[in-house]
């Protein structure tokens, strides 16, 4: 096992450790100095040899929780339905964001026939590597959305949600899925809602119609996400104001955001981390093409051309997800005016909350065991 010890890294709220020793994996210790004394270092390394450990200096970097995307479809030129056909695909979509900063993330799948989702599911788990970066269980953005928010989901696999459609992949899955997004206004008596709810599954709001009476009802009956936030639904009118009023006066919900200057303009993203900085989760959306160049590519069935870093459908031109890594939805987040602090939590600590992962992340990310640090350059 290698050791890698980070030094010198600036932290990223006061009081922050400045030092940190992982195994590539999970964080094993750190300390609230530039670096660690050797009788400090000897102590934490319980016996294994002090030559051993990799010594990495973080000058001009800010160290970190390990940052966790909870919405990511793909990268490296891969997307997660590629593991029906592709063996290694999974390691190397993990790969690629955790180079980025990425400690943890969930496999994000978009509509398909619920057969093909099904088998998706079972390779996508199957295949989850030991690469340093957590696959903490699978996000279905579908196929239980509104035909009139569809975005980049193919209109023919949308259903409206039952119990009995989405039983077969939760099954497939054994317990491990771990967000569902659909539209509440489809879902009758919010019948599916509560069993995702009472079975353990994050119901989110999103690719939805839904007005304001509706998305509160919903989450009344325990939705507790927004689905990338603005995009995708109705919008915030003053005499209309949607289901993103709902969630940012419900105090339970936790509201998604593609911060990458194409998906949502910056006053908007000032405007939500004003108004609920607490709850904002900083999400990628991520496709096959992050980390990637232009050119053209696949989300679930449907063709989508990259050009100039965004994605949009080849039929029709609607955005099709992002090109984004977290490292660089953080970075825009603090060049939109967003303070440091909050943008960190909002790609760390509140993912993490929102979604019911690691506690000793959801404590600040720096407690022996949580996943391993992410260095940002900012």
């Amino acid at each position: 096992m290698t050791l890698t010890l980070l030094t010198h890294a600036a932290p990223w709220k006061t009081g922050a450790p400045r030092w940190a020793l992982h195994d590539g994996t999970r964080l094993i210790a750190s300390g609230p100095a530039v670096e660690p004394g050797e009788e400090e270092l000897r102590a934490v390394m319980k016996g294994a040899d002090i030559g051993d450990v990799l010594r990495e200096r973080a000058d001009g970097l800010t160290l970190a929780p390990g940052l966790v995307d909870s919405h990511c479809h793909g990268g490296g030129g891969r997307a997660f339905e590629d593991a029906l056909a592709v063996e290694d695909a999974v390691p190397a979509i993990l790969r690629t964001h955790g180079e980025h900063g990425t400690a943890v993330m969930t496999a994000s799948l978009v509509s398909g026939a619920l057969p093909r989702m099904a088998e998706t599911i079972r390779r996508v788990l199957a295949q989850e590597p030991p690469s340093g970066v957590q696959l903490a269980g699978i996000h279905l953005e579908g196929p239980c959305l509104s035909p009139l928010h569809k975005g980049a989901h193919a209109e023919e696999h949308l259903r409206a949600p039952t119990v009995e459609r989405l039983k077969p992949l939760l099954e497939a899955a054994e317990g491990r899925i771990r967000q569902v997004t659909l539209a509440p206004e489809l879902d009758e008596g919010f019948a599916v809602t509560r069993f995702l709810a009472e079975n353990g599954v994050r119901v989110a709001i999103g690719h939805t119609n839904a007005d304001y009476e509706t998305a509160r009802a919903a989450f009344d009956a325990g939705a507790t996400l927004l689905t990338h936030t603005f995009n995708a639904m109705r919008g915030l009118h003053h005499r209309d104001p949607g289901p993103i009023a709902a969630a940012l006066e419900t105090d339970t919900v936790w509201l998604e955001l593609i911060a990458d200057g194409v998906h949502v303009h910056p006053p908007l993203i000032r405007m939500l981390f004003r108004e609920a900085a607490e709850r904002v989760v900083l999400v990628t959306d991520a496709m096959a093409a992050a980390a990637c160049g232009d050119g053209r590519y696949r989300l679930g069935e449907l063709d989508v051309d990259v050009a100039g870093g965004t994605a949009r459908l080849a039929d029709g031109g609607a955005i099709a997800g992002s090109t984004l890594t977290m490292d660089r939805a953080v970075r825009f987040a603090v060049g939109c005016g967003v303070p440091l602090e909050q943008a960190v939590t909002a790609a760390t600590i509140s993912p993490a909350k929102a979604l019911g992962l690691d506690r000793s992340l959801s404590a600040g990310g720096f407690l022996p065991g949580a996943p391993r640090p992410s260095l940002l350059r900012l």
